[in-house]
């Protein structure tokens, strides 16, 4: 770094006549919130992420896949409004729980499927339909995104604070300079006697 880039950098922190109480007070807030964003935006960053993180990954060993019969014919998905069409639509079919017991229930299956065909659902412990959960490369890139999008927050939040501080600073300096103001011009002016 050159030394006229770090006399920009650091001017608030030198020793300068015409410092401002003001300046200084700019100088520690602009410090605390580099730190803020630096150290608080990757701390919540880092623990949003493994909050997020380890629940997606408990219940991907919590369900399991197991065969299953469709019961009834699956209807043919109708085009949404964007004119695309779903390739899995719900449909009545029965499978076995893991201590053998018959279930029946609503799982969503392929379009068009005839009864009778096998498919595959998805159950939880008490061998319930739930949704497939999502892959582990799934799980992890819905952590970080989440991770990222708190550590986002935390950096737009600490700069929205620093702004405020400053436009107060800028309204004290700015009262400052109409009071000195008002005390130099009547001697600069005509007005002055």
């Amino acid at each position: 770094m050159s030394a006229k880039a770090r006399g920009r950098l650091f001017w608030r922190w030198r020793r300068n006549p015409l410092k401002r109480r003001s300046d200084v007070v700019e100088a520690w807030v602009a410090l605390v919130a580099g730190l803020v964003m630096t150290v608080g935006g990757t701390a919540a960053g880092v623990a949003t992420s493994a909050a997020v993180e380890r629940p997606l990954l408990a219940q991907r060993a919590e369900r399991h896949r197991v065969p299953a019969r469709l019961l009834e014919d699956a209807p043919v998905a109708a085009p949404g409004a964007d004119g695309t069409r779903a390739d899995r639509v719900p449909a009545t079919v029965r499978w076995k729980a893991p201590d053998g017991t018959a279930h029946t229930g609503t799982a969503r299956v392929r379009e068009g499927s005839a009864a009778g065909t096998a498919t595959v659902v998805w159950i939880d412990r008490r061998g319930r339909v739930v949704r497939e959960p999502l892959t582990q490369q799934e799980a992890e890139s819905r952590a970080a995104l989440t991770g990222v999008t708190a550590a986002t927050g935390v950096c737009l939040v600490t700069l929205a604070g620093r702004r405020v501080v400053r436009w107060r600073l800028d309204r004290c300096r700015a009262a400052q300079w109409e009071r000195a103001w008002a005390e130099v011009e009547p001697r600069w002016s005509s007005r002055g006697g």
